[in-house]
């Protein structure tokens, strides 16, 4: 993980040993540090305190000094004397301070769990068979590991609504509740959309959006993953599938250059969901609701399936033959993709070398929404600059293009993922060339190219990415690709070697890797895929400071500062 805050360490005692941690943590991370758990429900490192679930009530002493000359009280054995607070104090409250003595183990502390799980539970449904945070529920656990073991309440539970909306996404048991405040916090203090709160009181609160209002912001699905209990789910993953059954898999959102790391859940070779994975230094803990959803489109109606040639079904081989003739001895243009990873990036640029042919890149923008969702709506532009297919900030058309194309300069062309169309080419520029499209999804420039080959979605093929700030981050395949295509670096790699006439480049991302480290003048130099595929590594990108993009370098939206644990 990397963390950023304060560095300097205090020594505390921590049942009954010293223990050295960060210097202001929070106590619920601290003793983290040191193979203690304080259990929590209403804390989150990522959002301001509330104390109000109680769960994480410890016992907490601090050196006694004498009131009038402010000096270090001490035992008769010349230690520091303790002057312990009569009451148990809530953990996630406290920050430590040298010298502090702490107690998550005595007789005090465990009949105050006791109590606190007992009313939590005084209410609470017990359908946990069929509740859809089975198996990574908080509640679940801490009963177990903290709770008394039986019920001593006879009384009729009180029944609240089950299936409430509280927007397009997201939808509440009402029962399940258990008050801890984190999803209205986050909605006040990361989303900004203040619309959730509590009404009545006592047994009978409930969660509730504001009159005339709903949780429909781009991140209401967060709330979904903070919910220690199954009392908010997401609507589209609800009853869908057992999180036990689901396999994980560290990946990026493609959605924008925010680069927000994910983890893709599927069983089967099918994607069930996508939830963020905890970066302080990128994304904290969050992720865009669109950016879950794209997973859907390796499913849609409109996928390539099956490589064409003069839009007849072909097999690959054909296809790339094909693609060789089309590229040998001809003026050829490439129009590279910031939407591909920096392997592909690297090695588009090496066929642009090895056919001599004019490079074009497009890029996509749109509204910055000042959290997770850049005005740079691709994850890899600057993967572009960085490998050499871009010396310059993109444009959303492509005018240089239909330039060259209007004084006869290409033959042929290559196209990476890009309708031309969409980006301003006029259709009847391109009825004298060749087309060679590579792409995930049918668009107007793949029905007009003499040559179709598909290629993977990001989630069924390994690479990386640099984001906005110049974050190098890796993400493995979640799921298998289409039957019988290839990832894109070995559709690069083939045509490549093919008009170099030498087999002299791998497909293997490890030795892609290698050979993109060896240049003295690149940032990727001496790095292997290996180094960062897990947090990421930030890179130097002073080189282009001064292009038009890199004012978003600073982000807009500040990750936590405070250094915390997992």
């Amino acid at each position: 993980m990397i963390s950023k805050g304060k560095t300097d360490q205090v020594t505390i005692n921590l049942d009954g040993n010293d223990v050295e941690v960060p210097a202001g943590m929070n106590l619920v991370d601290a003793v983290a540090l040191h193979g203690k758990e304080i259990p929590h429900y209403c804390y989150h490192p990522q959002l301001s305190v509330a104390g109000n679930c109680r769960m994480c009530l410890i016992e907490m002493g601090t050196p006694m000094r004498d009131r009038g000359t402010g000096e270090a009280i001490v035992e008769e054995d010349g230690s520091p004397k303790i002057g312990w607070v009569p009451k148990p104090v809530i953990g996630c409250g406290t920050n430590v301070s040298p010298g502090m003595h702490v107690k998550t183990e005595s007789d005090l502390v465990t009949d105050c769990r006791e109590g606190i799980m007992e009313f939590l539970l005084v209410n609470h449904p017990l359908d946990c068979p069929i509740c859809d945070q089975a198996g990574e529920c908080r509640l679940q656990e801490f009963a177990t590991d903290y709770g008394r073991g039986y019920s001593r309440y006879k009384e009729r539970k009180n029944v609240k609504p089950k299936r409430t909306r509280l927007g397009p996404r997201v939808t509440l048991d009402d029962e399940r509740c258990i008050l801890c405040s984190r999803c209205i916090r986050f909605s006040q203090e990361v989303a900004k959309d203040d619309v959730l709160g509590f009404v009545d009181r006592g047994s009978f609160s409930t969660l509730t959006c504001f009159p005339g209002k709903e949780l429909a912001n781009n991140y209401s699905l967060n709330t979904v993953d903070i919910c220690p209990v199954g009392a908010l789910t997401s609507t589209d993953f609800r009853f869908k599938m057992r999180v036990w059954f689901l396999k994980e898999t560290m990946s990026i959102c493609a959605e924008s250059s925010a680069g927000c790391n994910t983890l893709v859940s599927s069983r089967e070779g099918v994607i069930h969901r996508i939830t963020p994975r905890r970066n302080d230094a990128v994304n904290d803990s969050w992720m865009t609701d669109s950016g879950r959803a794209l997973y859907k489109r390796i499913d849609s109606d409109d996928r390539l399936k099956f490589p064409l040639v003069d839009q007849e079904k072909s097999s690959l081989e054909d296809a790339l033959a094909a693609s060789i003739s089309l590229l040998k001895d001809k003026r050829v243009g490439i129009v590279g993709s910031c939407k591909s990873t920096v392997e592909e990036q690297y090695l588009l640029n090496r066929l642009a070398k090895e056919t001599k042919a004019k490079k074009y890149l497009r890029g996509h923008f749109g509204e910055d929404d000042g959290i997770l969702l850049s005005a740079d709506r691709t994850p890899n532009l600057r993967g572009a600059l960085i490998t050499g297919l871009a010396s310059s900030y993109p444009k959303e058309n492509l005018n240089l293009l239909g330039q060259a194309l209007k004084k006869g300069q290409l033959d042929t062309l290559i196209v990476v993922g890009e309708d031309l169309m969409d980006a301003k080419v006029d259709a009847e520029l391109l009825s004298d060339i060749q087309i060679i499209y590579l792409g995930t999804h049918e668009n107007a420039t793949s029905t007009l190219a003499q040559v179709v080959i598909p290629t993977l979605t990001p989630f069924e093929k390994s690479g990386s990415f640099v984001n906005r700030s110049f974050f190098l981050q890796g993400f493995k395949q979640a799921v298998p690709g289409l039957a019988g295509l290839l990832p894109d670096i070995s559709i690069l790699v083939r045509l490549i070697n093919e008009l170099n006439g030498e087999a002299e480049l791998s497909s293997d991302l490890s030795a892609v890797w290698k050979m993109m480290a060896r240049s003295s003048t690149s940032p990727l130099k001496g790095l292997s895929f290996s180094d960062f595929k897990k947090d990421g590594i930030e890179l130097d990108g002073s080189k282009w400071d001064e292009l038009p993009f890199v004012e978003q370098k600073a982000l807009h939206y500040e990750p936590t500062a405070e250094l915390t644990t997992d």
